[in-house]
């Protein structure tokens, strides 16, 4: 299979986009109670590392060779697909009229 440049910058693009997202949570965060604080400045952090093997999955993809290329691809896919899903249920959370982050702590969170 051959490397996919067009793939990798729109995941570049997309990455980017989420750490705006991540921002945009982190200054809501700052309206919250001290407790809810606590609570979702843990689930950012994780949104965070999530990033971070994110970014470094798309490094990984940036200097592979095409034989290599396949297995990394799917590796990237799962790792933005669970970034994905975090994001947008933080976001969603945010955006609840109760209070910001109203809801459960992620299971992923309450792992840690």
């Amino acid at each position: 299979m051959n490397i996919d440049t067009a793939n990798i910058q729109n995941m570049e693009t997309q990455l980017k986009e989420w750490s705006v997202r991540v921002k945009l949570l982190e200054a809501r965060l700052e309206s919250a109670g001290t407790d809810m604080k606590l609570i979702r400045a843990r689930e950012i952090n994780e949104l965070r590392m999530q990033q971070c093997a994110a970014a470094e999955k798309l490094k990984q993809m940036k200097n592979t060779t095409s034989e290599s290329w396949s297995q990394i691809k799917v590796e990237a896919d799962k790792i933005w697909d669970d970034l994905k899903v975090g994001i947008d249920t933080a976001y969603a959370q945010s955006s609840e009229k109760k209070s910001i982050f109203s809801g459960p702590v992620s299971a992923a969170s309450a792992s840690n």
